[in-house]
């Protein structure tokens, strides 16, 4: 195995397994860093070590920062939830921006370029000419979106006073394996984990909403090209769908006939949202290559698998 060393924060979670996986099979070193309050260890890849590690805890961040001495850090680790921001802001703060400036300390110190994943539509907002590019001025509607724009100020500004070549990738709507269908995010996981239990998703905005879908193989393939490269990048796929339109396409990879239940926007989430994803391909070479429906049928299928020890087990 090669001697570089990743360090993924949030590597027990949805996305950052994936990248995980995507770095030890570019033969990477990695070790993650994950509280584990929604990242699950047994997504953690044998070859990659595990560190049960709050990135609010500046001391015992350091230590592992200390111990690994990493070549590459991938800050994943996030309060996701733009609900749970507006009930806990203050939380959202802590983990968002006080965790991004502790793992910026620890970079620093080994000189090691930063990945930072930021939220495209949750920091854009509901005024932004679509596709949205990078250079759009940051009109966030949730604590949430507040919170990742300033740990993005603070990765932007460490990167100009260190020089290193810190990147800031703001990320569409992601979908894929390993997705939770519980709680308020990832609609594909929600909607998937509805229609395999035979039950009526609730489509909120009356179904209408839009947002930029990308799948997460693609994803983690951007985060690794992004290493090194200075700068904000979107990663999306450039196009526009409405939430009824993922119910759909997942009623036919499920072959259900379930009709979903239709509910206003909760507080502080978007009516549309799509990235440009142009100066990902123009910088450094990145585009998704994986088509919706062809993403939405194998996720469904690899997100049923998951779901199967869930099942209830049947009466008489």
């Amino acid at each position: 195995m090669s001697n570089r060393c990743a360090l993924v924060t949030g590597g027990a979670g949805f996305i950052g397994s994936h990248v995980v996986d995507a770095l030890i099979g570019d033969g990477w070193r990695v070790v993650i860093v994950d509280d584990l309050s929604t990242g699950d260890a047994r997504r953690v890849a044998d070859e990659a070590t595990l560190e049960v590690v709050d990135i609010t805890e500046r001391a015992a961040l350091e230590s592992v920062f200390q111990a690994v001495r990493p070549a590459a850090v991938f800050h994943l680790a996030a309060q996701s939830s733009v609900t749970r921001s507006v009930a806990d802001p203050e939380r959202d703060c802590e983990i968002n921006v006080r965790g991004t400036l502790n793992v910026l300390a620890g970079a620093t110190q080994h000189g090691a370029p930063v990945v930072f994943t930021s939220t495209g539509g949750a920091l854009y907002g509901n005024d932004a000419p679509l596709p949205t590019s990078e250079d759009a001025l940051p009109a966030p509607i949730s604590p949430y979106g507040a919170s990742k724009w300033a740990g993005e100020a603070y990765v932007v500004t460490w990167r100009e006073a260190t020089g290193n070549p810190h990147a800031v990738c703001r990320l569409g709507n992601v979908y894929g394996p390993r997705q939770s269908p519980h709680g308020e995010a990832g609609v594909v996981a929600i909607f998937s984990h509805s229609l395999w239990r035979g039950e009526s998703p609730t489509l909120f905005g009356f179904g209408k909403p839009t947002r930029d879908y990308v799948h997460v193989h693609d994803v983690a393939r951007a985060l690794l090209s992004a290493v090194g490269q200075a700068g904000v990048f979107n990663i999306s796929t450039g196009i526009e769908t409405a939430v009824s339109r993922i119910f759909e396409l997942l009623r036919d990879a499920a072959a259900a006939n379930v009709q979903g239940e239709l509910a206003p926007l909760r507080a502080g989430e978007l009516e549309r949202s799509c990235l440009d994803p142009s100066r990902a391909y123009e910088q450094f070479g990145w585009r998704a290559e994986i088509g919706l429906e062809e993403g939405l049928a194998a996720t469904y299928e690899a997100l049923t698998a998951e779901f199967e020890p869930d099942r209830p087990p049947e009466s008489g």
